[in-house]
C-alpha cells in the first residue's frame, strides 16, 4: 500500500467515477483502475462497486477512506511543515447546520489568509453530514447544537466517529419570522399562536430522523410543515406563506437580511425545550491547523465569548 494508491482512492471517492478522477489525476483510466484494485488487493476489502453510473463506495470501503483520510492529512502537514518548494496549497474545510454566523466568521477566516495558498470550502449541510465530513476528515471543523432531546443520540455518533464536541454557547430558543408576520410585534411567542401558520425546517434527507433536525421541538405534531434545503429559499418562505422556524436567536443580518426578526420563545408545560447549546466537533486526537483556530476565534470574536 502506498500514499500514491491512498490519494488515488480519496480523488475517486470525491469525484464518485473513475474518469473523471483520472482526468483530476492526469494519468490514464487503466492505471487509475490497476493501482485500486491493487491497493483493494492489499487491503482484502472491495472500496469500490464499479457500475455503468460511476462508481459508489461500500460500507468498508468508508471505513478505509476514513483512516485514509487521516494517513493523508498527516502527509499533507509533512509537507507544509518540511517542503521548501513553497507550492503546496494547504486546505480548510468547514461543514456546519445553517448558521449565518458560521458563514461570518469563515468569510473573516478567508480574508486573512492568501487564497493562493489556500483552498478554502465551507458546507451548509444536513446534521448526519456534518457529523459524517468531520468523521471522515472531508472538513476540519464542524458547528451544530445540543439538547436535552438529542444529546445521546448525537454524543453517540460523535464518540464512533472519534470526534469530540466542545462547547460555544447556550442560547435561549426564538421564534424566527419576517417583520411584516402577524406575530411580528409579540414580545414573546408560545407554541399555540404558531398553529395557524407552517413550520419551516430544513430537509435532512435519507438520515432525517427528527434527532437529526435543525430546529427544536423537531418531536411534535405540525398541522402545517414545509421543509426547505437553504437558508435563501427559508427566508423567502418566511415573507411568501408567513412561515416561521425554531431556532437560537443569533442571526448576522448582514447576511440574512434585516427583514426578518427573533422572537423570543414563551415555554409552558407541555413545551419544555431548556437551552440549545452550540459548539463545534473536531477529531478527539487531531492538533487544529492556523486556519481552523483563526476561524473559532473569529466565531467567539462574533459571540463576543
Amino acid at each position: 500500500m502506498t500514499l500514491q494508491q491512498i490519494y488515488y482512492a480519496l480523488i475517486v471517492a470525491e469525484t464518485g467515477s473513475m474518469n473523471k478522477a483520472a482526468e483530476k489525476l492526469t494519468i490514464s483510466q487503466p492505471s487509475l483502475t490497476n493501482a485500486i484494485k491493487e491497493l483493494e488487493r492489499y487491503a482484502g476489502i472491495q472500496i469500490f462497486l464499479r457500475g455503468s453510473r460511476g462508481v459508489v463506495v461500500t460500507s468498508e470501503g468508508e471505513e478505509f477512506l476514513m483512516y485514509a483520510r487521516q494517513v493523508y492529512q498527516q502527509y499533507d502537514l509533512l509537507l507544509l511543515k518540511y517542503d521548501k518548494t513553497g507550492d503546496i496549497k494547504r486546505k480548510f474545510g468547514v461543514s456546519t447546520q445553517h448558521y449565518s454566523f458560521a458563514v461570518k466568521a469563515f468569510v473573516e477566516t478567508v480574508k486573512r489568509f492568501d487564497t493562493k495558498n489556500y483552498e478554502f470550502a465551507i458546507r451548509e449541510t444536513k446534521t448526519y453530514d456534518v457529523i459524517r465530513d468531520v468523521g471522515t476528515l472531508r472538513s476540519e471543523i464542524g458547528i451544530l447544537y445540543l439538547s436535552n432531546f438529542n444529546r445521546k443520540i448525537i454524543e453517540k455518533m460523535l464518540d464512533e466517529n472519534e470526534l469530540a464536541f466542545h462547547h460555544l454557547i447556550n442560547c435561549d430558543v426564538h421564534v424566527y419570522l419576517w417583520k411584516g408576520h402577524p406575530l411580528a410585534k409579540e414580545k414573546s411567542i408560545r407554541f399555540p399562536q404558531l398553529h395557524d401558520y407552517p413550520c419551516l425546517s430544513f430537509e435532512q434527507g435519507e438520515n432525517g430522523s427528527f434527532y437529526f433536525a435543525e430546529e427544536i421541538l423537531s418531536e411534535n405534531r405540525y398541522p402545517r410543515i414545509i421543509k426547505a434545503c437553504d437558508r435563501a429559499t427559508m427566508l423567502n418562505l418566511m415573507v411568501g406563506v408567513n412561515g416561521y422556524t425554531l431556532c437560537s436567536g443569533i442571526v448576522y443580518n448582514k447576511l440574512n437580511g434585516d427583514e426578518y426578526i427573533a422572537i423570543p420563545f414563551e415555554q409552558d408545560a407541555e413545551n419544555q425545550i431548556g437551552l440549545m447549546e452550540i459548539g463545534y466537533i473536531k477529531k478527539k486526537y487531531g492538533v487544529l491547523s492556523e486556519a481552523a483556530e483563526s476561524y473559532l476565534n473569529e466565531i467567539k470574536r462574533y459571540l463576543q465569548l
